[in-house]
């Protein structure tokens, strides 16, 4: 299945060993978009949604699904991360989640990236969904990584 299978021998799923791969600096970005009304976005942006500080709470809930993230990813490796940042922004009716994570270790922080942004992306749903019924997640995306074997890869 090959040397970085997430399938032993037998076929069965288990955590790969990650011991003898190189400790490096690793970064990821991932975002999400969701797309909304135009009355439900400036709303957001506005400060004036009756759940309160929305984005504020959007970016408390990113950082900590990204420490979590091996508690919800079953096969992956916990990490002790050095860096999350988590940014809202607009663009036309949207709010783009942009999510950035950073460890060194011996294993990567993509799946920490995307969990960030999906969290975060799932949170501004739910602070706005009282507004706007048809809010939708539109995209859950890696836009770049570095470190380790593979280098840096951007999307």
């Amino acid at each position: 299945m090959g040397e970085l299978s997430h399938l032993d021998a037998a076929g069965q799923a288990h955590m790969i060993d990650v011991g003898d791969k190189p400790i490096t600096h690793r970064q990821a970005v991932a975002e999400a978009r969701v797309h909304m009304s135009a009355a439900a976005a400036d709303a957001l942006f506005g400060g004036e949604l009756p759940k309160g500080d929305a984005l504020g709470v959007a970016r408390v809930a990113g950082i900590q699904a990204a420490k979590r993230t091996s508690e919800l990813i079953p096969l992956c490796h916990p990490l002790a991360l050095t860096t999350i940042s988590v940014e809202i922004g607009r663009e036309g009716d949207d709010a783009v989640v942009t999510c950035s994570v950073g460890a060194t270790g011996q294993t990567g922080v993509e799946m920490e990236a995307l969990t960030a942004a999906s969290v975060t992306a799932l949170t501004v749903y739910d602070m706005v969904k009282g507004l706007e019924r048809r809010a939708e997640i539109a995209s859950v995306r890696l836009l770049k990584k570095s470190g380790g074997k593979s280098g840096e890869w951007t999307r």
